[in-house]
């Protein structure tokens, strides 16, 4: 097991994965920014670039300027799709090549399976779900949230490697420009057990099916209302879903929901045929991060509004004027029925296009 570091130098490893174009993602270059941004906070202390995908040179070009020392590379087909087997074969190989100190990536599905198992093999540490890095006295330190949101924790440590998994939207993207960067290939050994899996091919909705969209400028939170009696005395599941799903086709919105719509379907009620679990935002979901959010048909309570903590501004709809978004939980605060106001804005959108 490696000693705890007592020197102030770290060598800091940014590590990411190419997307299938050959590019960086936003969140890569959110945790370049950051990788950044701790290398010049630490004296003395040296950035590293290494990069795994099918082809890296593009990757390495795009973001040449980053003032990084070196730029290596874990290239070839075998690295190409997500496979825990080889992808940490390749971590392993980039963190022992550059002795980094600090490997900061961004928490995508791919590195949040590998890096784990990464920091074990390396006698590291790992810590995941960071919200932001920074330093005290001298000494680097993560920012992240426990609880399901409700406490903030900052944490520091002295054990090497530290693999840091920097949630994506938590900062701005490192937006240098490019260049031509000179790689440097580095070729781990794999066994054939190391390629016992392979990809058979990707399966995935079209973009007018997919609701949960986490680059999308908006959030929109479906309450339960939708499924209750309206005015008329019936509930109108098929028109909230029309209306619901005609809205994001529209304005390409990110659909979220309330644990008490999503848990309908166990309950014998309507229910909206598109929302699952994976929809739900709140203490026991999702903490999404969109500029702008906008909830109807819910209440704002607590356990579902924690999870709008990083929703910079927020509106609600909702016939309730006493409701807890009125409890300074929302902005904005519409006084009005969710199927009314959504016919109209669902119109309004039709003619722009």
């Amino acid at each position: 097991m490696p000693p705890p570091n007592t020197s102030p130098m770290e060598t800091i490893l940014f590590l990411a994965h190419t997307e299938s174009d050959g590019s960086l993602s936003q969140a890569a270059r959110e945790s370049l920014a950051a990788a950044k941004d701790l290398t010049t906070a630490l004296a003395g202390s040296v950035l590293v670039a290494g990069l795994v995908g099918a082809e890296v040179q593009s990757a390495a070009n795009q973001i040449a300027g980053c003032a990084a020392t070196r730029f290596l590379g874990v290239a070839g087909p075998d690295y190409a799709t997500s496979r825990y087997s080889s992808d940490i074969v390749a971590v392993e190989s980039l963190a022992r090549t550059t002795a980094a100190t600090i490997v900061i990536a961004p928490a995508t599905s791919r590195w949040n399976r590998v890096l784990a198992g990464a920091a074990q093999r390396l006698g590291g540490r790992i810590d995941s779900h960071v919200t932001a890095i920074a330093t005290e006295d001298g000494q680097p330190g993560i920012t992240r949230w426990y609880y399901r949101q409700r406490m903030e924790g900052i944490v520091q440590r002295t054990r090497r490697p530290w693999f840091i998994l920097l949630d994506p939207g938590c900062g701005g993207a490192w937006t240098g420009a490019p260049g031509l960067a000179q790689v440097e290939s580095i070729s781990p050994v794999l066994t054939d057990s190391n390629k016992r899996t392979t990809v058979a091919g990707f399966q995935s909705p079209s973009a007018d099916q997919q609701t949960i969209r986490p680059d999308a400028k908006l959030l929109f939170v479906a309450g339960a209302g939708w499924t209750k009696a309206q005015s008329d005395g019936k509930p109108h599941p098929e028109e909230a879903e029309q209306l619901i799903l005609g809205f994001l086709a529209q304005s390409k919105a990110s659909l979220g929901s309330t644990k008490s719509l999503v848990d309908l379907s166990g309950e014998g009620q309507e229910v909206l045929k598109f929302m699952t679990h994976l929809n739900q935002v709140g203490q026991t979901g999702s903490t999404p991060r969109h500029p702008k959010g906008l909830a109807t048909c819910c209440h704002g309570e607590e356990p579902h509004t924690v999870g709008w903590r990083f929703i910079n501004e927020r509106r609600a709809v909702n016939l309730n004027p006493n409701c807890s978004w009125a409890q300074g939980k929302a902005d904005v605060l519409y006084v009005a029925d969710a199927f009314a106001v959504m016919r109209k804005v669902n119109a309004l959108l039709a003619e722009r296009h």
